[in-house]
């Protein structure tokens, strides 16, 4: 991979990351498409360590949320009640969220991986997808604030976010779509989701680094990843900016036609 390819990846991940439309499928189907061939290992491990950079987007935009939670998570265990505050409660949401995806991430790393190299299962899955914003769109009440969020919300989410292990399954949109299935109103469901990116980004980039260090030729790849990951915070912090603005006053629904089409047409054309 030479640096003007992770300059394109770096943008597809970060504008695909957090918008619900995939970026491990576009990241899937954008080398395809450009006629460029990674290796398997390679691929999964630029992949999940330039999510470190739309992890720092989050982790800047959302800065003073994620403050307060772990300011308020430590002061209550210290206090002897874990429960104590609204952000301590949080905290702990987004730990209950994170469980479903981290165990089951890692029972079937290997299979997971080797789909990432599958251009039609990666097309089928984005039609999972659309349909998944769909149903959220339908039977969601928007509703419920973010404060309204509460342990069976957050496990349900965390279920909703396993779907997203597969390439296709945009994580924010399952996550997204399981918080409005529970009634959540669109602003709040996208930011739950993108609070609890936060832990599974960063414990998958730490895995991806025990895989990176075991490569024969890693400082090939240190320079596109380095590039890789700025792009991918700069354009993720403009998704994260964009996309929150948006579900104010909009539905999920083009992102869901969007899906769709993308999807048929890679079931089509191959």
């Amino acid at each position: 991979m030479n640096i003007w390819q992770s300059i394109v990846m770096g943008i597809v991940q970060g504008l695909t990351e957090f918008l619900p439309i995939s970026s491990s499928g576009h990241l899937v189907i954008v080398p395809h498409l450009l006629g460029w061939r990674f290796g398997e290992q390679e691929t999964f491990i630029f992949d999940v360590l330039v999510q470190w950079g739309t992890l720092l987007a989050v982790i800047v935009y959302f800065w003073g949320d994620l403050l307060g939670i772990v300011t308020g998570f430590v002061r209550a265990l210290l206090a002897g009640k874990p429960f104590a505050n609204a952000d301590a409660r949080t905290g702990w949401y987004l730990i209950l969220a994170t469980i479903p995806a981290v165990v089951l991430g890692l029972l079937f790393k290997d299979q997971v991986s080797a789909l990432f190299t599958s251009v039609r299962a990666t097309g089928g899955f984005l039609l999972l997808t659309a349909l998944i914003l769909v149903f959220a769109e339908l039977v969601g009440k928007c509703r419920r604030s973010f404060g309204d969020i509460g342990w069976l919300d957050a496990l349900w989410i965390g279920l909703a976010q396993v779907v997203s292990l597969l390439p296709g399954v945009s994580r924010s949109g399952s996550t997204i779509a399981g918080a409005m299935a529970r009634n959540l109103d669109r602003p709040a469901a996208a930011r739950f989701s993108f609070l609890m990116s936060v832990p599974v980004m960063l414990g998958a980039g730490v895995l991806a680094l025990k895989d990176l260090a075991d490569m024969a030729d890693v400082a090939a790849l240190i320079p596109p990843l380095l590039v890789g990951f700025v792009t991918a915070f700069v354009f993720g912090y403009i998704a994260i900016r964009w996309l929150i603005a948006y579900l104010t006053r909009h539905s999920l629904y083009v992102f869901a036609g969007y899906c769709a089409v993308v999807g048929l047409l890679i079931l089509v054309l191959g």
